[in-house]
């Protein structure tokens, strides 16, 4: 692969760069493919975890509710002024004064604008925040790259962004870009918004061939969040991929005990955890040194122990299910 640019960007809520993105083609010229990943969550970061634990949510008609820290992530909006985010999603259909012409220049009057309690966006803090500047190199690289396609992946809380990123595309009536969109695959990516969101995403993704994939990992706590019940309302949608803990693949509508929690399965999460620490010591006998763990990954399982969930959400049991899957239900999109 082909390195094309690395973007550390800007999330108001949090006032820091934290969101990072990698851009990767198959070649340096007349490409096929563009890669588009998104960092996921840091194991010692804390504005990550809260982002993943977070459940407040922002509605936007007809569309259907969003995860508020998701948006905020991707520098679409700040909740200490809710306004923003009507600002990004909606207004203009987000367009940058380069993507506008003319100087993008508003053609509203001022007295509108303030009746709508709209505040005029700043491009240049726009182009800081991962939405905007990843939608400008975008365009860029597949006006550069005719025969191009792109896919967009991220493991946690890159997941969650990766699906996010072309939902607000959607939203904002960028079909050219839609139509060179080849597949989203997310890796134990926490839920993004509601049901109807998920309706209105599947209608723009699932085709003769699905371009929306989620790859869950066993008892990954991660993808159970936000919940999934009458209070928050979280829906997971798409293709599920759900790996056991053999790294035996099934496709499912919903990976089992979506919730994760409950005394019926604490017995099966606590069994499992035990297997996982034994398989790190033994997994590099069994298919070679290569998928041999560390000290670090051997330490995470020991976590598992007292926190079931928290160990599978390691990258390194995402990478050995897609190595080493024993079984392949779904037909993959391809170019």
């Amino acid at each position: 692969m082909h390195f094309v640019d690395f973007y550390d960007c800007w999330n108001d809520f949090q006032k820091e760069r934290s969101t990072q993105v990698f851009i990767l083609s198959d070649k340096p010229k007349d490409a096929n493919l563009i890669l588009i990943s998104f960092r996921g969550t840091e194991p010692f970061d804390a504005d990550d975890w809260s982002t993943d634990f977070d459940y407040s949510w922002y509605e936007i008609p007809k569309l259907g509710k969003v995860h508020m820290g998701f948006l905020e992530a991707l520098g679409l909006g700040n909740r200490i002024d809710t306004t923003t985010f009507k600002n990004h999603l909606l207004g203009n259909h987000g367009k940058t004064d380069s993507d506008m012409g003319q100087g993008g220049l508003d053609q509203s009057s001022d007295s509108e604008r303030q009746s709508t309690g709209e505040r005029e966006l700043r491009p240049a803090m726009m182009e800081m925040t991962a939405y905007y500047a990843l939608r400008r190199k975008l365009k860029s690289l597949l006006k550069e790259h005719k025969n191009a396609k792109f896919v967009v992946t991220g493991h946690s809380l890159g997941g969650a962004l990766a699906i996010l990123f072309p939902t607000v595309l959607v939203l904002h009536e960028e079909m050219e870009l839609m139509q060179r969109l080849l597949g989203v695959y997310t890796y134990g990516q926490p839920r993004i918004g509601n049901r109807q969101l998920g309706r209105f995403m599947e209608a723009h993704l699932n085709g003769s061939i699905p371009r929306y994939f989620r790859v869950v990992y066993c008892n990954d706590l991660v993808p159970r969040l936000p919940y999934d019940d009458k209070t928050f309302l979280y829906k997971h949608f798409g293709v599920c991929l759900y790996y056991n803990n053999l790294y035996v693949e099934q496709k499912v509508k919903e990976e089992p005990n979506k919730n994760f929690f409950g005394l019926r399965t604490a017995v099966d999460l606590h069994l499992n955890a035990i297997w996982e620490l034994i398989r790190s010591f033994i997994i590099g006998y069994v298919y070679g040194p290569e998928y041999e763990e560390g000290w670090l990954s051997k330490m995470v399982r020991l976590i598992g122990l007292l926190l079931p969930g928290i160990s599978s959400h390691c990258p390194t049991d995402y990478v050995n299910s897609v190595r080493l899957g024993q079984e392949r239900t779904v037909r993959m999109s391809s170019f």
